[in-house]
């Protein structure tokens, strides 16, 4: 135990508090051991019983583990490494990489209003035409905006709320299989993934259910093009996932909206109809421009105040370059034509390779956005073997928690004649796998 702390407090939860408070200070690191549970108990002049009491919180919650003759120690820190995707190999055609199609994307070009002198923009870090234009864009899909913020992308306001509203250990619901850089924060987070299934119209109301009867302290989900099963909300869905929220007050919602002009589909957002804690997160990445490091979000009050107040207290604001720049592209007509070819055209490629496998008698679930959605048996036989005839897909490993293995291709660029072609060699690798398989 390091001298430097000391673990205070004359209650259970007390107990718990002044440990966790450790851990999230740096004072109790990763791999400390913890005083025994006698021990404690002595130095504190509480029974064994409420230190037992206390250490069996923190385990629930993932800050400590229990090593047997070892004791109680910190949690190991959260490796995020093995989600993170392999290089794509030289030769081989990448659809593995969740990108649209550049030639669908608009020029990026410099603003031509540029921020004169070196100032703060503290005082007004939202530009007032864009806060303008995002309020309509978001109440156009139903979305509440009396109250509206920026953030530098949904990973980022992520990042930043999580941070503020939970503590070491807290659950965390997503999607099933999801968002794998998502999974990656939450464990770098010191947070605890709680999976929720999901099905062509998004996360399951009964297994959001579950999620929030463990205790969960946020509930994150895509209403469209799910990402990497393609999900979208129903108006049915919405409304029963809705019930379900209203019975969690407390509970911060994210809704990550990341596809929305390219989805393929309409918005049917929960905001405003079930949950009291609630954000709705856009970027705009991949309809403008990748590097577009920027997103907008409407939230409640409360949120909005913890996101902002410590949004200050690190960048202080998004660049107003990048503001300008984003403004200009949501008000230009020739954008607003480009970004509804893209719409149609990912919907388009999208279906058909849906529509290819199906013919071989391979399912996939392709209900929104950019990707398809394979289930299988092995994954590692299917990425190798496709990997034979020149095509580079995911391993769904990286995306999955308890669901079952898939693969997830990226179909954005991907013409009608190619999705046959991919098709065709896809139902060649299952044949050759069939061993693998069983048959």
């Amino acid at each position: 135990m390091a001298t430097q702390y000391e673990i205070t407090g004359m209650t259970a939860k007390g107990i718990a508090a002044s440990v966790e408070r450790g851990v999230a200070e740096g004072a109790l690191v990763p791999g400390r051991a913890l005083p025994p549970v006698r021990r404690l108990a002595d130095e504190l002049g509480v029974s064994p019983g409420t230190v037992a009491t206390a250490y069996k919180e923190l385990r629930r919650r993932g800050i400590v583990v229990t090593r047997g003759r070892g004791g109680t120690v910190v949690a190991p820190a959260p490796a995020v490494a093995s989600r993170r995707p392999p290089k794509v190999p030289e030769g081989l055609r990448d659809l593995a990489g969740g990108h649209p199609d550049p030639a669908l994307l608009p020029a990026l070009l410099p603003p031509s209003r540029l921020s004169p002198g070196a100032r703060s923009h503290r005082s007004a870090p939202r530009l007032a035409r864009l806060e303008e234009a995002v309020r309509a864009w978001l109440a156009a899909d139903g979305v509440p905006v009396e109250h509206v913020t920026f953030a530098h992308g949904a990973l980022d306001l992520l990042d930043r709320l999580l941070s503020v509203e939970l503590r070491p250990g807290d659950g965390v619901a997503v999607e099933d299989p999801g968002y794998h850089h998502l999974l990656d924060l939450v464990a770098a987070l010191g947070l605890r993934t709680v999976p929720v299934a999901v099905d062509d119209e998004g996360i399951r109301p009964e297994a959001l259910r579950g999620a929030l009867g463990a205790g969960v302290r946020a509930v994150v989900f895509s209403p469209r093009a799910q990402n990497p099963y393609g999900g979208h909300f129903s108006a049915a869905r919405r409304d029963a996932l809705a019930e379900v929220l209203r019975g969690a007050p407390d509970v911060l919602v994210v809704e990550n909206d990341h596809a929305s002009e390219v989805a393929g589909t309409a918005l049917h957002t929960v905001t405003g109809a079930g949950p009291a804690r609630w954000v709705h997160v856009r970027t705009v990445s991949k309809f403008l421009g990748t590097d577009l490091r920027w997103a907008a979000a409407a939230c409640d009050p409360v949120t909005l105040a913890r996101h902002d107040g410590r949004l200050l207290l690190t960048s202080g604001w998004v660049s107003h370059l990048l503001q300008e720049t984003v403004h200009g592209l949501l008000a230009d007509g020739d954008t607003h034509a480009l970004v509804a070819r893209a719409r149609e055209t990912y919907a388009r490629r999208r279906t058909v390779l849906a529509a290819e496998l199906a013919a071989r008698g391979i399912a996939s679930h392709a209900a929104s956005g950019m990707n398809v959605w394979v289930p299988v048996r092995d994954e590692s036989a299917v990425v190798n073997g496709l990997r034979s005839y020149g095509w580079w897909v995911a391993a769904g490993a990286r995306f999955r928690l308890a669901s079952g293995p898939g693969v997830r291709i990226t179909a954005a660029g991907l013409e009608p004649a190619d999705a046959a072609q991919l098709a065709s060699d896809f139902a060649t690798v299952l044949g050759e796998s069939e061993a693998t398989y069983g048959g």
